[in-house]
């Protein structure tokens, strides 16, 4: 086990950062544990280029973190930007009277950057098309039985599927995590080429998002999806989402828009359209349904 203990020069909402990282109440591979037990903190799992790591993340006076693994080093060296310190918002300007609110109420609330484009593209290319509920309920399934179990003092904590694990599964094993051959061949195709895509963190920007989309398989909406979280993208919005520009065009213009209207409305937060939206959802403001909730299909029973 190694730790460090970090300052943040800025305030410091723990939970609003590093909750884009969980993927669903059941994620294996992220854990909150609230109260001053031995397990208290923030847990989160990850594939580094040293080998797998854990990380513990616990706010006090300062930031404390324990990690653990051949990935632990990694983790520690990163911990700032993981908690937003690489997140310029110096030049952002509010220009809805909702996104000021929220900005001057949630100072705390930042982008985090966790270097990692794989952990992140994983799940977001599960999310295509489909429910969170049968999206969440296949990154569990494949994190059980081809993720590994995580360093660390929580045997029941595991470690994303690397890109091997992910190529070494057969057809039979993805219909049974309930996944579809589209997102079964574009997962297949970005495990090819994991090690190079990692480039895209330090691409940054429309030119990282631009490398992800060279995978077949991988658009605007799950380029998106990653960057927000491997490089903290402060203008990747997730254009294509089901709900995202439902949420934006009721929050802002008391009304349903399409994304051509949601893109018209951010345009004036360029180069920090992402920024706008995660105000505007921290918010919580909810939307009309106009209709009964989508079902989640399970692709087991197909």
């Amino acid at each position: 086990m190694a730790g460090r203990t970090w300052a943040p020069p800025f305030p410091l909402d723990l939970g609003a950062v590093l909750g884009p990282l969980r993927r669903g109440p059941g994620d294996p591979s992220f854990r909150t544990a609230t109260g001053s037990g031995a397990d208290a903190g923030v847990w989160l799992t990850a594939n580094t280029p040293a080998g797998p790591g854990t990380l513990r993340v616990r706010r006090g006076d300062a930031v404390e973190a324990e990690a653990w693994g051949p990935g632990a080093d990694w983790l520690l060296d990163g911990l700032p930007a993981l908690l937003g310190a690489s997140d310029d918002d110096s030049a952002f300007e509010c220009h809805h009277r909702l996104v000021a609110e929220v900005r001057r109420r949630r100072p705390g609330l930042r982008l985090s950057a966790t270097g990692r484009v794989w952990d992140a593209l994983l799940p977001a290319v599960l999310e295509q098309k489909v429910t969170g509920t049968e999206a969440h309920r296949s990154y569990r399934e494949l994190c059980l039985r081809f993720g590994t179990a995580a360093p660390g003092p929580l045997p029941d904590l595991r470690v994303p599927p690397t890109p091997r694990a992910i190529l070494s599964i057969t057809d039979w094993e993805w219909h049974r995590a309930g996944v579809d051959g589209t997102r079964r061949r574009a997962l297949v195709a970005a495990a090819r080429v994991a090690h190079r895509l990692e480039d895209a963190c330090a691409l940054g920007g429309e030119a990282g998002r631009a490398l992800l989309r060279k995978v077949p398989g991988i658009g605007a909406w799950t380029a998106a999806e990653v960057a927000q979280r491997a490089w903290g993208d402060a203008d990747a919005v997730s254009f294509g989402d089901f709900h995202v520009a439902g949420l934006v065009g009721w929050a802002l213009l008391g009304r349903r828009v399409d994304d051509d209207a949601m893109a018209a409305e951010l345009a004036v937060y360029a180069p920090q359209r992402q920024r706008a939206v995660r105000y505007v959802l921290a918010a919580g403001l909810g939307k009309p349904r106009f209709g009964p909730r989508f079902s989640p299909r399970d692709h087991r029973a197909l």
